[in-house]
């Protein structure tokens, strides 16, 4: 007989130190995934899913899309290889692709990973404005490193007693993180517009960064108005406003959830659907920040440096992503718009007929069902009013019926351009014998 998925994880524990190559893929119970294509997963023992994970979002045309697919193989046919000197035709041509499809963009540098990308906006962001600490939202995720690894999703316990328009105490989210960090570190709860202004009010934050929509926390959307306040709170206070859009950018439109929302942020950073699950991310701005990675004065010239970024590879897939985003964008969007929209009918038909308390919240093609009788406004009201146990049931009983949203509670469900009406109306189908089974 095969290895179990149990079995496998132990002996990979004996040489991964955790049991897999990034901590947050650690699931219960262990699955062993082995290849993917279009809107489907298949497991080492053959089972197919119906995949709203889509490797926690990158897949906005599906896994293995031919045209991305083929744009790399052709770059590996062309002998294109990593120089590591001077420049590349292909490096500035997607520049100039990035600078077209999104206001916010009129400069950009390429890095590996959208984590990668925020350590070089908030280091652009000190050295313009001379200042050194940063402003992070309660239930935001920008990404590993020390700056923005505070208050992920802190427990109700924690949250009970905040007090709208306070700051909250920081809870770093890893182990190494230098004390020294706490002392630059500041977090507010997302649309709590009083608690942002009190901080950027003292006149000694260098960046404010946020996801525009919480996309980690499922879809928490901003109040109407809250990223315009935020907008006119930095120009006033002097502080860069940096949009997280490693989620948002190219999922909700081309020109990322800035155009749809309207406000453009000083700088923004990409990464997953820009290039269709291949790894590459984007840190862009207004010229005059980014203007800082050759600045004349070395004491402010910032240092963006990767051995593997803009690697030809990636690079051509996030040209061959941008190119059909660009050439069928209304066709694309509307698409996903319309499956979205099929998707949200039919889960609150399903949940209209129970009766528990249960939200869909939906932007685009990004959804989410949160076991709460309205959709929250921050992560202290999921935390504090959510049914995290029926959500994480929710979720393992769709897997094990053949429909994989990652078994975390409020992680977003993402559709694809690969799924189709049958994949939707198939997974509503099992939606309802799994409300059944579980009552």
């Amino acid at each position: 007989m095969p290895e179990s998925a149990a079995e496998i994880w132990e002996r990979q524990k004996q040489s991964i130190a955790g049991g897999v190559m990034s901590l947050n893929r650690a699931i219960d119970p262990m699955r062993v995934f082995v290849r993917a294509r279009g809107a489907f997963l298949w497991d080492h023992e053959g089972n197919r899913y119906i995949d709203y994970h889509a490797a926690f979002a990158p897949y906005l045309l599906g896994h293995g899309d031919e045209e991305v697919d083929n744009a790399v193989i052709e770059c590996v046919k062309s002998g294109a290889s990593l120089i590591g000197a001077g420049t590349t035709p292909w490096e500035g041509e997607v520049a100039e692709m990035l600078v077209e499809c999104v206001p916010g963009l009129e400069r950009v540098q390429l890095t590996n990973s959208g984590s990668e990308a925020v350590v070089y906006a908030l280091r652009l962001a000190r050295a313009a404005t001379g200042r050194e600490n940063v402003l992070i939202m309660q239930g935001g995720y920008n990404g590993w490193m020390d700056y923005v690894s505070y208050n992920l999703m802190d427990p109700a316990s924690v949250l009970e007693d905040h007090e709208a328009g306070e700051r909250y105490p920081l809870r770093p989210i890893t182990a190494g993180i230098p004390k020294v960090v706490e002392q630059t570190v500041r977090v507010v709860e997302y649309n709590d517009v009083e608690a942002a202004e009190r901080v950027l009010a003292e006149r000694d934050v260098a960046a404010l960064i946020l996801e525009p929509i919480l996309q980690n926390i499922g879809v928490v959307k901003p109040d109407p108005g809250y990223l315009e306040s935020l907008r006119e709170l930095c120009d006033r206070y002097g502080t860069v406003l940096v949009f997280d859009e490693v989620k948002t950018g190219f999922r909700h439109a081309l020109g990322g959830y800035q155009s749809v929302a309207g406000v453009i942020p000083d700088l923004c950073v990409f990464g997953k659907a820009v290039a269709n699950g291949y790894p590459v991310g984007v840190v862009g701005g207004r010229e005059s920040v980014m203007a800082h990675c050759a600045h004349p004065d070395p004491a402010r010239r910032v240092v963006v440096a990767g051995t593997y970024n803009a690697h030809p590879f990636t690079v051509a897939a996030t040209k061959a992503t941008l190119a059909k985003l660009m050439s069928r964008e209304e066709e694309i969007y509307g698409e996903l718009e319309r499956l979205g929209a099929r998707m949200e009918a039919g889960l609150n038909a399903l949940f209209g007929k129970r009766n528990y308390p249960a939200t869909v919240v939906r932007q685009g093609s990004a959804f989410v069902v949160y076991f709460m009788d309205r959709a929250p406004r921050n992560w202290r009201e999921i935390a504090m009013d959510n049914d995290a146990d029926k959500d994480l049931a929710y979720r393992k009983a769709l897997i094990d019926a053949g429909v994989f949203h990652f078994p975390v509670t409020t992680k977003q469900g993402s559709i694809s351009f690969a799924h189709t009406d049958e994949d939707i109306d198939r997974t509503l189908e099992i939606t309802d014998e799994v409300l059944n089974r579980l009552g």
